[in-house]
């Protein structure tokens, strides 16, 4: 039997995924975006009465903008987050200047709320501020649930969410590529990627894929329909 260091819980009892990158939440924003714009736009053209090559062309044109749409979306939001936790640790660190025995005071306070006796907050606090960066990295942690370290890149971000719509926007219009399309071979192709996607990012959770890919396919199909009824009501008539 191989010896377990109890010491360090994560190593022997549990790991936990990186939740910090990015790149899982813009991932699987990119892929159900790609796929529930996608299929409402291609639902409502065919449903106006749009012929498939003009469908197809439509669907392409949605892939190229909404995929660039969502990379410089969430780069710009991602860098603003990161922006706005460097703002907030220069506020952090300017304060422990101006008034550490004030912030010392604060972290015991709060130590003491957290179930700590008096006297144990207040040693446990001045042990914490014998390091100021560690001071405020204690204090944003507390305080606003901020962690300077795990920070996710707004690169990473961007690029899985541009990967990640431009496949799940391909997916409702593969039929019209390929010279098959109609309106019915593509919300087919929309909803079997809506499922698979709805149960892979329920399987990364370990939730029921089975209701994540059923909930996927009702959301994505209240979008569609609102889109088809447009076309409908609209029609390539009333447009010219």
């Amino acid at each position: 039997m191989n010896d377990i260091d109890i010491s360090k819980p994560h190593e022997y009892d549990h790991r936990h995924a990186d939740v910090s990158s990015g790149w899982l939440r813009a991932s699987v924003f990119g892929a159900m975006d790609g796929l529930v714009s996608n299929v409402g736009l291609i639902a409502g053209i065919a449903a106006a009465g749009a012929s498939p090559g003009i469908v197809a062309i439509t669907g392409v044109s949605g892939l190229v903008a909404g995929a660039a749409s969502m990379a410089l979306g969430e780069f710009t939001s991602v860098r603003t987050a990161n922006e706005q936790l460097d703002k907030e640790v220069r506020t952090e660190q300017e304060a422990h200047r101006r008034n550490p025995a004030g912030e010392q005071a604060e972290l015991a306070a709060l130590f003491a709320r957290l179930g700590m006796e008096q006297d144990v907050a207040e040693v446990a606090a001045g042990q914490v501020h014998a390091n100021s960066e560690q001071a405020v990295r204690v204090h944003l942690a507390h305080e606003l649930a901020l962690t300077p370290e795990d920070r996710p890149s707004p690169w990473v971000a961007a690029v899985s969410s541009f990967v990640a719509f431009a496949i799940g926007a391909l997916i409702p219009i593969l039929p019209f590529l390929f010279g098959f399309g109609t309106l019915w071979w593509g919300l087919a192709f929309g909803g079997a990627g809506l499922l698979l996607a709805g149960g892979i990012a329920a399987g990364i959770t370990r939730r029921s894929w089975l209701a994540g890919a059923v909930r996927q396919l009702v959301l994505g199909g209240v979008a569609v329909a609102a889109t088809y009824a447009v076309g409908m009501l609209l029609g390539v008539s009333s447009l010219g």
